[in-house]
């Protein structure tokens, strides 16, 4: 699938065919997109845990429900644990003097291997990291840069996904010997969809002159219309929900999975 289709595409699929597996091997590309991820520092900061919902006793499966997601744990077959890592400062140093020697941190731009050691990580980085706000802030927004590819990447290999609360850290870290300094993400939950792949439509979004400006803050960004069209025929803008048929088509799963309706 083009990236263009593959970012309109993208839903929060909560209908699974639940007595299909996922690959192995698909998950392994889910993985490997999170690992090319752009990364401050070049850090480790993203950690996974895969486990198949089969895998998983009762007791576990009903400490990770709410009222909202007790449907999709059931039906979905595989969840990824998402984590950081709060030791990702650990080396920053070394990983940094790395880049240069490999000329990606290049002297153009200021960078060598005295600038890191002298200068950067004595007085900015590591002060930094001695702060437990700043490590987290840093650790999860990195970490939700790898999971975004990961959900991408999930969608190009025509499965479906979607991010969960982490309503039972405690538990999972006790069951499966997590590390202290793991910090808790998001659940990302994986399986074929059994609704339609545009689980009725793409998601309302404000225009982008509402979010986003040019120049200052007072000045919209102006759409050029031109574009928009374009990347409606790429399918990264795709027809808004809900389908005609989007509530019949939830009523008919909900009746085959036996959920309410």
């Amino acid at each position: 699938m083009e990236f263009n289709r593959v970012v309109g595409t993208r839903r929060s699929i909560r209908f699974f065919k639940s007595w299909k597996p996922v690959e192995r091997e698909k998950i392994q590309v889910m993985l490997e997109a999170a690992n090319r991820a752009s990364r401050s520092m070049n850090a480790d900061y993203p950690r996974a845990l895969v486990v198949n919902r089969d895998d998983l006793d009762k007791k576990t499966l009903d400490a990770l429900r709410n009222p909202t997601t007790t449907a999709d744990l059931d039906l979905a077959p595989t969840y990824i644990f998402w984590y950081f890592d709060m030791n990702y400062p650990q080396g920053t140093p070394e990983r940094l003097k790395e880049l240069v020697e490999k000329h990606v941190l290049t002297p153009s731009h200021g960078w060598s291997k005295a600038y890191v050691d002298d200068f950067l990580w004595p007085q900015i980085l590591k002060p930094l990291s001695q702060i437990p706000e700043a490590v987290n802030f840093m650790g999860g927004t990195e970490t939700g840069i790898a999971i975004c590819n990961a959900l991408n990447a999930a969608v190009d290999q025509g499965l479906g996904t979607c991010l969960h609360a982490f309503t039972a850290p405690a538990v999972i870290k006790e069951l499966f010997n997590v590390p202290d300094s793991w910090y808790p993400v998001w659940i990302q939950l994986v399986g074929y969809p059994a609704e339609e792949p545009e689980a009725g439509g793409q998601r309302p979004r404000k225009p982008l002159s509402e979010l986003f400006f040019e120049g200052n803050c007072d000045t919209p960004w102006k759409e050029d219309p031109k574009v928009t069209e374009y990347l409606k025929k790429e399918g990264m803008i795709q027809e808004p929900g809900p389908f005609p048929y989007r509530a019949q088509e939830v009523r008919m799963l909900s009746r085959m999975f036996g959920l309410p309706e």
